[in-house]
Parts: C-alpha cells; structure tokens; sequence
C-alpha cells in the first residue's frame, strides 16, 4: 500500500528527531518498556512518552499494554515507503558524482 503525502510528512516528521532515531534503533534490536526506551535519554520518561507517541503516529512503531507496562514495537514498512521515495533520487546523484569525477580525472590529467 503507498502512503499518502501526509502519511509520508509524519514519517520524515518523525526521524527528523535524534531521540526518535535513536528509539527507533533500540526497537530494531526487539521489543522494549517505555522505561527500557528512556533510559539512555537525559530527560523525562513523560519526555520519552511524547516521542514514542509521535512515532505511534507515523505508524512507525506500536504500543500494547500489558498490566502497567507499554511495551513498544517497531514497524518498519513506513520506513521502507520512505526508502524507496529516496531511493528515486539515488539516480540523480550517481549521475552528478559520475561528473564530478569525470571532471576532477580530466583537471587531474591536463
């Protein structure tokens, strides 16, 4: 299924956050607690909360309660939606780096 424009805004929304990113690394490793997840943040677990939700939002995670504890899981098909939008750009640059060295070998050469 392609996500829409506003499904794709949330994502990139979303990694563009280093404490995201980095929750979203430790979830690749498997599941964890909210308070596993905040534990190499130097800020509040109501801080962290607030991160996990935004990720919740973009689909690129969910929470499921288990007593009183949330454990989080990751979902990675946005992120793979997201890849393949760049990846339409990795053409474009291989083309511009290819002419960048072929300029750079004919300056090298005279």
């Amino acid at each position: 299924m392609r996500q829409s424009r506003s499904d794709m805004d949330s994502v990139f929304g979303a990694l563009a956050d280093p404490t995201r990113r980095a929750i979203l690394a430790r979830l690749s490793q498997g599941d964890a607690t909210v308070s596993e997840l905040s534990e190499p943040h130097d800020m509040s677990l109501a801080a962290v909360s607030r991160h996990i939700h935004v990720l919740a939002d973009a689909g690129l995670m969910s929470r499921v309660r288990e007593g009183k504890t949330i454990r989080c899981h990751l979902n990675a098909d946005p992120l793979r939606e997201a890849t393949n939008w760049l990846a339409g750009y990795q053409e474009f640059w291989e083309e511009k780096l290819d002419a960048l060295g072929a300029f750079l070998e004919s300056e090298h050469d005279e």
